[in-house]
């Protein structure tokens, strides 16, 4: 017989990659941790786990009955939710993945006003770049932001994404300011992996322009270094083009609205209320009227 906990516990651990951090999520040391894990081994008598001083990463073996527990374990702990008597209240803790400029701008900064509504949950947030699966992470949600590529996770939309051109108004006096897109040919075009060409709307309707340029980077530094013109979203130099240290270029284009700012997270038939709560509360921070442009990620 198993116990459902040693299982729920190797399951974190794998998530994780961190003993301490499995522990921490479920409110246990690290040596009890490391003590149920080793009965649990014992009990299947293989090695489930490689450990080094850094991380922790399951045995081929280990992976295969991950692979098989993690959907029962997820399903108990959907269960258990359900009928609890909380479950209209956010509680527990709610493992949550973000882009890494995004999640420094506009989630952390709001974070008070959410724990102060939900003083039960305890958010552990992972903000990287690297979209890892959810599933396989245990992430309960991810913030994408861009156009969605089909998948079998559920998405709600946040809000609206608008991408711009910019550029520093020194680069511009140096190097002129383009009134055409045919202009763009004599300029440096910043351009991502991903965003070459750039795919724009203006008045005569989609258009494409090949992007060229020394330096290819998701960053937004290298447009704020005056290094030539980029396709940024506003959300990310929103600061810079209201106080001046960008300026838009050619006004009248602007990236496909097919891109937005997404909550994402597996399709289950039940919605754990932490879940709810944070998805709740972040599409009224990005609508609030009252914060206006300033908070809005999308706003122009």
């Amino acid at each position: 017989m198993y116990d459902q906990s040693d299982l729920e516990i190797f399951a974190r651990v794998v998530r994780t990659g961190s003993l301490t951090q499995a522990g921490s999520e479920l409110g246990l040391s690290v040596a009890v941790v490391s003590k149920r894990l080793k009965r649990l081994e014992e009990r299947l008598a293989v090695r489930l786990l490689h450990r080094t001083t850094r991380r922790v990463a399951p045995t081929d073996v280990g992976e295969a009955f991950f692979q098989r527990i993690a959907p029962i374990v997820d399903a108990i702990a959907e269960a258990e939710s359900l009928v609890s008597q909380n479950a209209t209240r956010a509680r527990g803790t709610l493992r949550v993945t973000a882009p890494s400029s995004f999640g420094r701008l506009h989630i952390v900064p709001h974070l008070r006003a959410f724990f102060a509504l939900h003083p039960d949950l305890v958010l552990n947030l992972e903000l990287s770049d690297d979209f890892e699966s959810i599933v396989e992470r245990g992430y309960d949600l991810a913030i994408r932001v861009g156009a969605l590529e089909s998948s079998g996770l559920t998405a709600v939309r946040l809000a609206p994404v608008r991408r711009v051109l910019c550029a520093r108004p020194g680069y511009l006096d140096a190097a002129g300011r383009p009134q055409t897109l045919d202009d763009l040919r004599g300029h440096v075009c910043l351009a991502t992996e991903n965003q070459n060409p750039w795919r724009l709307v203006g008045p005569e309707g989609p258009c494409t322009v090949s992007a060229s340029g020394p330096l290819r980077t998701h960053s937004s530094e290298a447009v704020l270094g005056g290094l030539g013109i980029a396709l940024r979203s506003t959300w990310d130099v929103h600061a810079e083009l209201r106080d001046g240290s960008l300026e838009v270029v050619l006004p009248a284009y602007a990236a496909a609205a097919s891109a937005g700012i997404f909550a994402v997270y597996p399709s289950r038939a039940f919605v754990p209320a932490k879940t709810r709560a944070f998805i709740a509360f972040l599409k009224q921070v990005y609508r609030s009227s009252e914060a206006g442009a300033e908070t809005a990620p999308g706003a122009s």
